[in-house]
């Protein structure tokens, strides 16, 4: 082949991918992939093909607001635990026992605080870090405590986790918000006394007329264990289109979520608590090791990655010229056809 042939072909091909890449922005990620980068929302040959951020603990060092901690001022709190027999153990306050088997909570001192930011830290299991509630008589029923947790965007969630270092409520529940906790609206119920606490039936089931509705659990809800139980929430579960999640814009809008509250309603207690017993009351609290979401940033299949945006806030990489913070837009120009969630079948890019 001729130089001045080679040249013409050169300039002819720069031209018509000039051409295209003024229309398709996915030139730069085909680049990329013949490059060795590949870019999660393209195929090998430059076109465009649904892609999703990484599934993560959305919680995972954010910051939980707690209505209640203990420790503002210093106070005591004791511990129950089970003998070899099953048989439950009271450890109480009452001298020559307080240094043995009560332990005080205060604020002030980082070897004797439990607050919020040990919910969302690393969770160690040979060294945890617990997070606790005033005891008794500041939080029981009808009195509760609230866990409130910014995602700062919106996230589809999978799970919600919760590990307790104290028994598990007798009654609570989680809220999700979509629009930053100006408004809350349930997800999930749990209680030992699901009609009375919450007027739900523990027996109810989610029919496709009723996919958004929040059930209530009775499962999870004993005394027993006195600490280290988990508590898990699966978002879809028990949701009949949740094997065709993709074309169920109910469900994909069930999942969504970007602030998550948990409201403890009930302490689980021995039935002493009533007694002049100032040590029961004091054993008696809200304590967790870990508050976990697991999820995706939402992205509408638009884009792989969330990342820091110009204005401080988390924002979709978004791809296949969509825009917004969740992609959920057509960038101007590309408005040949209205904008489209990708699905595994179709990119709906933006044209």
């Amino acid at each position: 082949m001729s130089l001045v042939v080679y040249v013409f072909l050169v300039l002819l091909g720069s031209t018509e991918l000039g051409a295209r890449a003024s229309k398709h922005k996915y030139l730069d990620s085909m680049f990329a992939t013949k490059g060795g980068n590949p870019d999660p929302c393209y195929t090998e040959n430059g076109e465009p093909k649904r892609c999703i951020p990484d599934f993560v603990n959305a919680a995972f060092g954010r910051r939980v607001v707690a209505s209640s901690t203990c420790g503002v001022e210093p106070e005591n709190y004791c511990k129950s635990s089970t003998d070899k027999s099953g048989e439950i153990i009271r450890w109480i306050i009452s001298p020559p026992f307080f240094t043995r088997h009560c332990f005080v909570c205060d604020a002030s001192n980082p070897k004797y605080s439990f607050p919020p930011e040990y919910l969302t830290d690393l969770n160690n299991p040979s060294n945890l870090t617990c997070w606790m509630s005033k005891t008794y008589t500041a939080v029981q029923y009808p009195s509760n405590v609230t866990l409130t947790l910014s995602l700062d965007k919106k996230y589809e969630l999978t799970y919600i986790s919760l590990q307790f270092c104290s028994a598990r409520p007798h009654s609570m529940a989680i809220f999700k918000s979509m629009d930053y906790g100006k408004s809350w609206v349930p997800f999930q119920y749990y209680s030992n006394d699901c009609k009375k606490m919450y007027n739900k039936s523990p027996k109810a089931v989610v029919t496709k007329a009723n996919e958004q509705e929040a059930l209530c659990s009775d499962s999870y809800s004993t005394i027993d264990p006195l600490t280290g139980a988990r508590v898990a929430y699966s978002t879809l579960e028990g949701r009949p289109s949740a094997l065709d999640f993709e074309n169920s814009p109910v469900l994909q809008d069930w999942v969504t979520a970007t602030d998550i509250k948990v409201v403890f309603n009930k302490l689980n207690t021995l039935g002493d608590e009533g007694k002049d017993d100032d040590g029961a009351k004091k054993s008696y609290y809200y304590s967790l090791s870990d508050f976990a979401v697991g999820g995706r940033c939402k992205c509408n299949g638009h884009a792989s990655r969330c990342i820091t945006g110009r204005d401080g806030r988390q924002a979709c990489d978004c791809k296949h010229n969509t825009a917004g913070y969740d992609c959920e837009k057509c960038q101007p120009f590309f408005y040949d056809r209205p904008w489209q969630r990708a699905t595994s079948r179709e990119a709906n890019q933006c044209v």
